[in-house]
């Protein structure tokens, strides 16, 4: 087929998203690598510092930063070099994710670019922590928001709540009508899509 007679990218629905979201869920640990030096975890991976730094951990991004969450903050990892970046958000489906899309993209990016580990987590590492790697892999790696739930799918079970993936859709929509416009195709061809060991 050639590309003018391929069918053009629809963002799918939501509860399509849930159902490849749901499908073969099996166990996954406290922390994944679901993308070469990019990693989701839970809260005690992240204050966890002889573990992140047997994991070659360079930086962290905090899904649920704050006091009245997971409050490590740059201060607590003085002691290591650790470069932290921190996003308040609330996992509850109202909440705005999409301000921070893109600032969470361009701090993992940069610290890939470098060849720096990054770790991305929450409380759990499912919801937050995965719509953030989510959005980062559709704007900086050029997946389709498909193709990102299943990158980490194959390393992870992530679920972010209803509210994000609305948003994610919403963020897919933009970046395909973007793709049509400028003629690019959905994937960049990245160096970093080699698959993990």
């Amino acid at each position: 087929m050639r590309p003018e007679e391929e069918p053009e990218y629809q963002t799918p629905p939501t509860c399509d998203l849930l159902g490849l979201l749901l499908k073969n869920r099996r166990p996954t640990g406290a922390v994944n690598e679901v993308w070469p030096n990019l990693y989701v975890g839970d809260a005690l991976t992240a204050q966890n510092k002889a573990g992140l730094a047997n994991l070659g951990i360079t930086h962290v991004l905090n899904a649920a930063h704050g006091p009245c969450r997971i409050d490590t903050g740059p201060q607590f990892y003085d002691d290591t070099s650790i470069r932290y970046h921190g996003v308040e958000a609330s996992d509850c489906k109202v909440f705005d994710l999409r301000p921070f899309f893109s600032d969470a993209a361009q701090f993992i990016h940069e610290a890939l670019w470098q060849q720096g580990k990054v770790l991305v987590h929450c409380a759990r590492g499912i919801s937050r922590s995965a719509a953030l790697v989510l959005a980062y892999l559709m704007l900086r790696e050029g997946l389709t928001l498909v193709e990102a739930v299943e990158a980490v799918r194959r390393h992870r079970n992530i679920l972010p709540n209803a509210g994000f993936l609305e948003q994610l859709c919403q963020l897919d929509s933009a970046l395909a009508l973007q793709r049509k416009k400028t003629g690019k195709l959905a994937r960049k061809g990245s160096p970093k899509t080699d698959k993990i060991k």
